[in-house]
This record gives structure tokens, sequence and C-alpha cells, in this order.
């Protein structure tokens, strides 16, 4: 482990997830200089997550969205700059130029500016009872259009999509899910957990299309009214949800000239190619440790482990990140959950009793266990994120081959966490 120096100033670009954690880890590490955290949005910086569940089903009031209230940024000396951006970065004088003409000086510069989602090219901006979901603001409106919606259409069958199609299935309406791929979440999860999703939405009265993209908006007097899709078929709609991704937010980035592939590009340190700047969260491409490859995440956990290990960092310890990533869902009656990244995947190994609606599939790159997901089984998901960590390890590789699909995951997960807090005491 090495160490370098704290800074006086710190400047934090975008307050989602990432923003917001390093902001206020940098005080539980005891950094004592200035810290200026700046947002677009002119409200206090809140949860995502919940936007697409709790929040859009009306389980979870607006003003438990929030991170921490007013006082908070106060007492910890947050100077928080609510509904101003970040225009330019001057990297030679170590400053940005915010939208109102403002110039802050930085010894560190995070730029936490997540993502945007992605509109296809034929929802052209303007028409009525087209949606998307990113913020606060976003929920709302489709909250209120779903309450005098009959037939929706949601367009991508990622967690975003699925997710809202089961909260408009919740209040009766009519869902259809169109998904260009020959699955669901094919971006996350693998074939087995796919299929069994599928099957649950559609036992929800949710119609799923696979491998079907939409070629054409069906419009009246500036509103839609459906959808065709590439196999000529017609959807009737009186509401559109778009959930086909998002795309990381790199535009102050490549204007200051700093590497960027699929996110700002950085090190194991998450240091851009300019060492005074480090970017996290959504936005960022790293390194991802098990075989280097590098990778972007959408992840509430990603974002704010790296802001965590960043913090350390800019307080004084340097330590590489090498945090296991893992992901939620809440679709419906399906609660899903991922550990690892199983993006290499070559193999899957069903642990447990689909039918039974609880059950877990290990997913290997060869020998390596890379990924565990799990569905309504959040004590496999708890075991896995141990075991997938020691995807590599003897005792692991061994212990699943001879017990292929029936190995005790906890008791697994629990010899290794033994064997770490031994070694840690040596």
């Amino acid at each position: 482990m090495t160490t370098e120096g704290p800074h006086a100033a710190v400047v934090v670009v975008g307050a989602g997830h990432a923003g917001f954690t390093v902001a206020s880890q940098l005080r539980t590490e005891g950094y004592e200089g200035s810290i200026t955290l700046v947002d677009e949005q002119g409200r206090l910086p809140y949860q995502r997550p919940p936007l697409s569940k709790a929040y859009l089903n009306g389980d979870l009031p607006a003003d438990e969205l929030p991170f921490r209230g007013a006082v908070f940024y106060e007492r910890e000396r947050i100077d928080y700059l609510a509904g101003e951006g970040v225009v330019t970065i001057d990297r030679a004088a170590r400053s940005v130029v915010t939208t109102t003409d403002r110039t802050l000086r930085y010894d560190a510069l995070v730029l936490a500016t997540g993502a945007t989602p992605i509109r296809p090219p034929m929802f052209a901006p303007g028409i009525g009872g087209v949606l998307e979901l990113r913020s606060i603001e976003d929920a709302d409106g489709l909250a209120a259009a779903l309450r005098g919606a009959r037939r929706v259409v949601v367009v991508g069958g990622g967690f975003i999509g699925l997710e809202v199609a089961c909260a408009a299935r919740k209040h009766g309406l009519a869902v259809d899910v169109v998904e260009l791929r020959d699955r669901v979440m094919a971006r996350a999860v693998g074939p087995t957990v796919s299929a069994y999703a599928v099957d649950a939405h559609r036992a929800m009265g949710i119609t799923v299309h696979l491998g079907a993209g939409v070629t054409t908006i069906d419009t009246h007097d500036g509103r839609v009214r459906g959808v065709t899709l590439a196999t000529g078929q017609s959807i009737p709609a009186d509401l559109v949800v778009l959930g086909v991704g998002i795309a990381p937010r790199t535009e102050l980035a490549e204007k200051a000239g700093l590497d960027v592939d699929n996110g700002i590009v950085v090190n194991e340190f998450l240091e851009t190619s300019d060492p005074a700047i480090s970017a996290i969260g959504d936005c960022c491409s790293f390194p991802y440790f098990p075989g280097g490859r590098r990778v972007r995440l959408e992840s509430v956990q990603n974002a704010t482990d790296q802001a965590r290990n960043l913090a350390k960092r800019l307080s004084g310890t340097r330590t590489p990140y090498t945090d296991l990533p893992w992901f939620w869902s809440d679709q419906g009656g399906l609660k899903l959950q991922m550990a690892g990244v199983g993006g290499a995947a070559d193999r899957e190994v069903v642990h447990g009793d689909p039918a039974s609606g609880k059950f877990s599939v290990l997913r290997f790159d060869g020998d390596r266990l890379v990924c565990g997901e799990s569905v309504n089984s959040s004590g496999d998901h708890v075991s896995l994120r141990t075991v997938v960590a020691h995807g590599r390890d003897e005792e692991v590789v061994r212990k699943l081959r001879s017990e292929p699909g029936t190995a005790d995951l906890r008791q697994l997960a629990r010899s290794l966490r033994r064997r770490s807090y031994q070694s840690d005491q040596k």
C-alpha cells in the first residue's frame, strides 16, 4: 500500500450515488480541505433505483428519496451547487467553469457525470405519450401518465423496462414489452434467468416480444397511438416508455482531451489520463480485476464502492479498486440478485429447483466461477458474493465441480470467510 498527500480542494461534478458518496465519504475519511459538489439538478441529491420500483408504485414518498437533508451539507462543510453544471475543464489551470460562469479551482477533480437514456432515432422529441425514466420529474410524469393510460408499450427488456412493465401491470394496464435481442436482460443475466423471467412476466399478463425491433411510431395529432415492429405487427398504445439503455456522459471529458472508450477511461486507481482527474460510477470504464478486461457498470454498488475507494485515495491512502460487483432488480414477484460479471461465461449450472420459484444459477468461464444469479433467494446471493469473489480458488473449483448444483453455498462461503480471517490475523 502506498499513500499520497491529501488535496486542498476537491470538486465533484455530478451528485448521483457516486458523486454524493465521494463528497460525504471524504469527511468520513478525515479530509479537511474544501469540497464542492456541482449538480445540474436543482434539488437535493437523491436515490434513483426506487424511481422504477417503490416510488413509481406509490410505495415510497418523495421526501424519502434524498440521501440526506440540507443541514447535512452545512454540517459537513460541503458546498453544494444545485442547478449548476460544468461546461469547461481547464486542465492546465486546474479549474472548471460552470453554467453560471463561476470558476472553481481544484487540486482533484472527480467526474461522476453518470449516464443519459438512449433515445432511438424514430422516437423524435416532442411526441406526446413517449416517456423515459431517469429522474424524479420523469417518474412523476410517468406515474401521472399511467393513471390515464390503457395500453402501454415498453421498448427495451432490461431492468428498467421490466420494472416499469410490472408497475404498469399493477395499475391494471395492458402491457407489451418489445426487446430487440432474443432474450431479456441479455447484458446482465444468462439464458436461464432470462427465460425464467420471460415466463414470469407472461404469467403476470405482460406480452413479451423477443427479437423484435420498433421501426415506426404511429401518431395522431402529435400523440403516440402505437408502434409497428420489423415483423410488420402493429401494437396499439396510448403510452410508450423507452427503456433501451443508457449511454455514459463523456462530453465534458472528451472536450478536455481525456481518454474515452465506452466511458471515461480510468486505471485501477480510478485515475483518468490526467492524474488530477478521476472518474467514477456509470460514466467510467475501468479494468475489472479478475481478468483485467475493461468494463463499464451501471450499478449503485459499483458507484458507491468506487466513491469510497476514491475518497480514501484523495485522503491519502492509495489502493486499487477490486470490489466485486453486485446488482439487483425487483420485478413484481421476482427479486433478482447478481454477484459478479457474467459476460465471459460459457457454462451455467442451476442450483436449486426453478419450479419452486427460488433458485440460483452459477455461471462459469472454463473452470472459474465468474457470476452467481439468484431468483427469490437472498440467502444464496449473500453466500455467492463471497464464493464468486474466490471464483479461481482451488477449494471453490473442487467443491462446485464435485457437487454441481447441490453444493452447500452457505457452508462454502463460511469456510472462505474463516480462511480469509485467519490469513488476516497472521
